[in-house]
């Protein structure tokens, strides 16, 4: 079933309250917008008739509606994005598809899980939804009663989340809101719930589960939540994602089991899949589409997004990346890198090459200035934003024209969510992904995998190696030298790592080339580049432990610390280390057990191993693990261990002859 839902907030099949149109009338949102909502087939655990005509659960609200009203939803749009609009109503763009099948469901006690392509912005589907339950509520709820919770993964998403939220609630004086987030005191945010209340919460998941366990300092919440009528899960695969699952799982634990429940996010992956099947009711689910887009096209990024990819080599890239920005400097950007090291390094490194330009920084082990960085940059009209995937998701910053990613992410999801942090609320916007020569087969796998087209960008012309200008960086400061190889050592551990190891293959990458790319003095001393010779690489001249910080205090640190270094030396020369001696039996499991993890990397990387050698660790493998739980003995392991190596030989020796 798919219909193409259109008009004003006036035509839903639900009626909306007047404080709710007079917020939207304000925001510059008269309208819904045409979108394409399909639910038949995507039902879960019900026939679509009956799923979608159900009654009230408990006799509360409207008299749920008819299969043939069941199809509009009505706009969705981030937080961030009514930052933007004007107070007073001035003229704005309309708001995104997504919402007009999800409202009505909502509301008439159906458990939603809605899926919308990243950049419809999701949060009106819920926000009005909640209010126009509390609104019905037969009893009123008191100041200490909390009716309804919306959990988002970040800190980011759920500032914007309450941001959107206190639009509507200044029209509704009787509802209190409250925000639950890390990187505050949670003693202030329990004095401020006693005073103020919070029949709304917005919370991370770490800060509400501290929250159920705060009874000592005078917060009863699991009694404060048994007035329930509405959980949200904001983003819900990515809350799976970052190992909340256990935090959720806590304060599912605390909620009262009749309520309304809603998952929300771009993507849905088995996880949310799971979730959706274990803790929502009579579940719906939704899937929302731009208008325009063929019933059978499942493409996941925003039709008004331009995404691009350039394939060059891994020393290329830094030059290519700056090129490009050297040449939008009036626009706004994000760049994304996999690794918080990277951010940190390629960071100061733009700040130096890339002139006149406000350049800021962000990542995921920031804790106290994330919000002050990400309000600041929100505010520019120009800018360039270095940041992990800790900013891929749900955050909305106005007027992004190019989403940059330096390196590919970790996860295809992630890429789509990357791409969508433009082209946001209808606005235009554009992608470019960076790969090496060896990834191309990423662009089909992305346009199969994730319904995502690209298009190919040619290596811009005419570029300045910058490379040397960096290198000159880490001559003059220690602290850049440190950060390069850091930078280095994490992409490298990042990259071995990548969901999509047949395309991003460790054993393929030319670490000579991707450490000129970092411009380092010298290569680092790593598990991967062990054994390795790479005479295509050529580490400067000079003494890299002689190179200084600038930082004359940080300089003078680490002077002592290598002076107290050269004292311990010197005591401990001539000093013989005492080797206890182990166990027979302890030698041979440890040898085999490096034995056994040479092989395994070994297999990993590609190399052929022989028939005979794999039989012969198999059976060796076996027998000490009789070994070790004692249904064997030393001098029984030791004969059928010469036995299990003369028939592996004959067996070998016999196919060879074959």
């Amino acid at each position: 079933m798919e219909r193409v839902t259109e008009g004003r907030w006036e035509s839903l099949p639900v009626t909306l309250s007047p404080g709710v149109l007079q917020t939207l009338r304000q925001l510059g949102f008269p309208h819904l917008t045409p979108v394409q909502v399909g639910e038949g087939p995507r039902l879960l655990g019900h026939e679509a008739g009956a799923a979608l005509g159900c009654g009230p659960r408990s006799g509360q609200g409207p008299p749920a509606l008819p299969p043939s009203l069941c199809s509009p939803l009505s706009p969705l749009i981030r937080g961030g994005e009514l930052g933007r609009l004007s107070p007073g109503g001035g003229p704005c763009e309309r708001p995104p598809q997504g919402s007009s099948a999800t409202i009505p469901l909502f509301m008439n006690n159906k458990d939603v899980a809605a899926e919308a392509v990243t950049g419809s912005g999701k949060t009106l589907a819920f926000v009005i939804p909640i209010l126009e339950i509390l609104l019905r509520r037969e009893e009123k709820l008191k100041k200490m009663q909390v009716g309804a919770i919306v959990i988002t993964p970040t800190r980011e998403l759920a500032v914007q989340i309450d941001e959107v939220l206190s639009h509507f609630t200044k029209h509704f004086p009787q509802f209190s809101q409250i925000l639950l987030i890390g990187g505050r005191n949670p003693i202030q945010d329990i004095e401020k719930f006693k005073e103020h209340g919070g029949n709304i919460i917005i919370a991370t998941p770490g800060r509400l589960e501290n929250m159920f366990r705060r009874k000592a300092d005078g917060l009863d919440l699991a009694s404060c939540v048994k007035s329930l009528d509405v959980l949200v899960l904001d983003e819900a695969d990515r809350l799976l994602d970052m190992g909340f699952e256990a935090s959720l799982n806590t304060i599912l634990d605390f909620l009262p089991k009749q309520r309304r429940t809603g998952l929300f996010s771009a993507t849905q992956t088995q996880e949310v899949e799971n979730l959706v099947r274990a803790g929502l009711r009579n579940p719906v689910r939704i899937s929302v589409k731009e208008k325009g887009v063929a019933a059978s096209n499942t493409q996941k990024t925003p039709t008004r997004l331009e995404n691009y990819y350039m394939i060059c080599k891994a020393d290329e890239k830094f030059n290519q990346l700056v090129h490009f920005l050297r040449q939008h400097k009036q626009e706004k950007h994000l760049v994304f890198f996999s690794t918080c090291a990277g951010v940190e390094y390629y960071g100061k490194a733009l700040e130096s090459l890339v002139k006149n330009v406000k350049i800021m920084c962000i990542h995921g082990k920031m804790k106290h200035k994330r919000n002050r960085i990400f309000t600041e940059f929100r505010k520019l009209p120009s800018g360039i934003l270095v940041c992990t995937d800790v900013m891929a998701r749900g955050i909305d910053i106005p007027e992004v024209n190019w989403v940059l990613q330096y390196d590919p992410p970790s996860s295809a999801s992630a890429f789509v969510h990357r791409c969508g942090r433009t082209a946001r609320i209808g606005h235009l916007g554009s992608a470019l992904v960076f790969l090496l020569p060896m990834e191309e087969s990423y662009v089909n796998f992305l346009s199969i995998n994730q319904k995502c087209p690209m298009q190919e960008m040619k290596p811009l012309k005419n570029v300045v190696d910058v490379l040397p200008k960096l290198k000159s960086l880490a001559v003059a400061d220690r602290a850049v030298f440190e950060k390069g190889m850091k930078a280095f050592v994490s992409c490298v551990k990042a990259y071995a790592k990548h969901e999509c190891n047949l395309i991003f293959r460790i054993k393929d990458l030319d670490f000579a080339s991707f450490a000129r790319g970092f411009a380092l003095l010298r290569m680092p001393k790593m598990p991967e580049l062990k054994g390795k010779y790479f005479s295509d690489f050529v580490p400067v001249s000079i003494d890299t432990d002689s190179i200084p910080f600038k930082d004359k205090n940080r300089e003078k640190q680490r002077q002592k610390l290598l002076e107290q270094q050269r004292k311990e030396r010197q005591e401990n020369e001539g000093k013989r280390k005492f080797i206890r001696n182990k166990a027979w039996s302890k030698q041979k499991a440890k040898k085999e057990k490096k034995k056994k993890m040479t092989t395994k990397r070994k297999r990993e990387e590609g190399s052929d191993i022989e028939d005979e050698e794999m039989a012969e660790l198999l059976n060796d493998t076996r027998l000490l693990k009789r070994l070790k739980k004692g249904k064997i003995s030393e001098e029984e392991f030791e004969k059928r261990l010469m036995n299990s190596e003369r028939q592996v030989k004959a067996v070998v020796d016999s196919k060879t002859e074959d």
